[in-house]
């Protein structure tokens, strides 16, 4: 939700003042999710280790963010000054970037959470289930349904705009659409369905460890229990990164689906502008932590991170090195 207005339409005449502190916090989001996530493109793209059906749909969700960080909080900053005005299509187009790239984050964590359920109980057929094709696959599905999703409101689900013209989120795009269609069906649905999935997870792998050390205990086949031991505590610290990540996703945006909640059903509440400006802000800066949690838990993420840092490092220095020798021998 891009819009500091929740009360009456403002009148033709009014000016929109920008809201600095708002915007500056904003523009710092971007610019951190921009190129955080840039990096952890970069990673998988150059490191082999980390070419993984998991790190391809994480890939999804960094380009998501990506395109928060450069298009989806410039086009907030707009709308919260009630730009473009006099224009509704373009002004709902803009309005609803923000709510498929919101989409494609809920639909990339959910195939994550997938994956590793079919990985953890399917061990035999995930490979042929899940190769890199079928997930280039599944990601082109998410993205093209979060793309419907996202453009609904233009495809006539939205509310006459004010006399002012002004673009401004909450006079825009019906409220029914965000809470019953956009929350419900499209956000909070999945959510469940993955916060189910990963606690049967930790269940079953907490389940699994408990059965092979009782195993060990017993004197049978020690190596191999061991070995499968060390295999189900990596799935359980994946699945833990993992979960993280989507516990992260749901504190940062149900703040905002929860005011949208207000809004609707109750018109008569008041909500401050600081709070709803706080809960938009949380909900972008969620594109700019995932690059910091996986360098943080993931071992792989952060040895990359390091070696691409250390390469522009002395990239940097083998240039300046250059430099400094080609200008004296240019001087000799």
């Amino acid at each position: 939700m891009n819009s500091s207005q929740n009360a009456t339409a403002p009148p033709a005449d009014l000016v929109i003042s920008p809201n600095v502190a708002y915007m500056a916090a904003e523009l710092v989001i971007a610019a951190l999710s921009t190129v955080g996530n840039l990096l952890v493109c970069l990673a998988v793209g150059l490191n082999r280790k980390l070419h993984t059906v998991t790190n391809y749909f994480l890939v999804s969700l960094a380009v998501a963010d990506i395109c928060v960080g450069g298009l989806a909080i410039p086009c907030a900053i707009m709308t919260d000054m009630g730009i473009p005005r006099h224009n509704l299509y373009l002004c709902l187009l803009m309005l609803s970037v923000l709510i498929m790239l919101t989409q494609s984050s809920i639909f990339s964590l959910l195939a994550v959470a997938v994956e590793r359920y079919l990985a953890i109980f399917l061990p035999f057929r995930y490979p042929s289930l899940m190769t890199p094709r079928n997930a280039v696959l599944v990601i082109l599905v998410t993205w093209v349904l979060a793309f419907l999703i996202g453009l609904v409101p233009l495809m006539g689900w939205y509310k006459a705009p004010p006399d002012s013209g002004y673009c401004f989120f909450v006079f825009v795009v019906d409220m029914t659409y965000m809470v019953y269609f956009n929350f419900f069906a499209c956000v909070l649905a999945p959510l469940v369905v993955m916060f189910l999935i990963y606690a049967q997870i930790f269940l079953t792998v907490k389940r699994q460890v408990r059965r092979i050390a009782a195993s060990e205990l017993g004197g049978g086949g020690e190596e191999n229990a061991a070995r499968r031991a060390a295999k189900m505590r990596r799935e359980m610290k994946t699945a833990t990164s993992l979960f993280l990540v989507l516990f992260l996703f749901t504190v940062c945006w149900i703040p905002l689906h929860i005011i949208n909640c207000f809004l609707l059903l109750c018109p008569t509440c008041h909500v401050p502008l600081p709070l709803l400006l706080t809960a938009i802000i949380l909900s972008h800066a969620n594109s700019a932590v995932n690059p910091f949690l996986y360098a943080y838990k993931m071992k792989a993420f952060r040895s990359s991170f390091k070696a691409i840092f250390l390469c522009c490092r002395v990239s940097v220095e083998q240039d300046d090195t250059a430099d400094e020798g080609g200008t004296t021998k240019h001087r000799s």
